[in-house]
């Protein structure tokens, strides 16, 4: 597995544990170099690799887009074709700003994308990348990634911001204009290790059930912590930044029930198990 020690990639290798999952970061090998992926291939010999590596700081890809690119759609084509010459299955993260946010119901794995931001058009990038140069590969689509290790770019989730903030006594101010599904990555690992066991390779949507905004998820959070404070509704207007976000950018699971892989819980099951998990 590349990019073991981020939020998603941590949980994965755990939950991948008794499968002689090997993971890799960063530091062991850089996607980058295609030469070094490949002495990992010949090294480790997989029958699968997962990808979990990514470029995701959505604001700093709008104002580095070449560094974008670089990990999230060359490096993918690099890796895709060097696991199709080795007959390699690939397994690779995306995101649901691939899409535009102009739906009102759930994005189907069928559904066009339209990315609207530079880190959504070099996941999409990837994605073709993929789909072009190997067809033994699952594509997983995911949102609002949160976990347990924490963010790598932030180095805390939103809930644990919104704990603290609260408890501080500090005035919390949540945007209600940009719904999506907030997910708990254990719950995601979970539901990719069952596609990977049922070798049908494609697109799946993987996210917790159902959906909300964040200040909806901040209530909740708050809520379940036990914390009574005041947050105010605002717009993402409030909030000036470089890239736009899809306003809405539900992910539906039709895929996992055509497999006849169970759906994941429901957002507020997932924060609950988060929180209990980080107390």
């Amino acid at each position: 597995m590349i990019g073991a020690s981020g939020q998603l990639g941590s949980d994965l290798l755990a939950t991948l544990a008794g499968l002689d999952a090997v993971g890799v970061d960063h530091a062991m090998v850089d996607i980058e170099r295609p030469a070094e992926i490949a002495a990992m291939l010949a090294h480790h010999k997989p029958s699968l690799v997962v990808n979990t590596a990514a470029y995701h700081n959505v604001e700093r890809c709008e104002t580095h887009a070449e560094r974008a690119f670089a990990v999230n759609a060359v490096a993918v084509d690099s890796l895709a074709t060097l696991c199709e010459a080795a007959e390699i299955a690939l397994a690779h993260i995306s995101t649901d700003y691939v899409f535009d946010g102009a739906h009102s119901i759930p994005y189907t794995e069928s559904d066009r994308p339209a990315p609207i931001n530079v880190y959504g058009i070099s996941k999409y990038a990837g994605e073709l990348a993929l789909t072009a140069r190997t067809e033994r590969h699952f594509l997983f689509r995911t949102s609002g990634l949160y976990g347990v290790r924490g963010s790598s770019t932030k180095g805390y989730t939103f809930a644990e911001r919104m704990r603290e903030q609260a408890r501080a006594g500090k005035p919390l101010r949540v945007v209600d204009d940009i719904t999506c599904t907030p997910s708990y990555t254990l719950d995601v690992a979970r539901t990719i290790r069952a596609v990977l066991e049922t070798g049908r390779f494609g697109t799946y949507h993987v996210t917790n059930a159902g959906s909300c905004t964040w200040y909806d998820f901040a209530v909740e959070v708050l809520s379940a912590s036990g914390i009574d404070a005041p947050i105010e509704r605002t717009t993402s207007d409030a909030f000036p930044a470089f890239a736009r976000r899809p306003r809405y950018s539900v992910l539906a699971h039709d895929a996992l029930a055509r497999a006849g892989v169970p759906l994941p819980p429901d957002w507020r099951l997932g924060l609950h198990d988060y929180l209990q998990a980080t107390r």
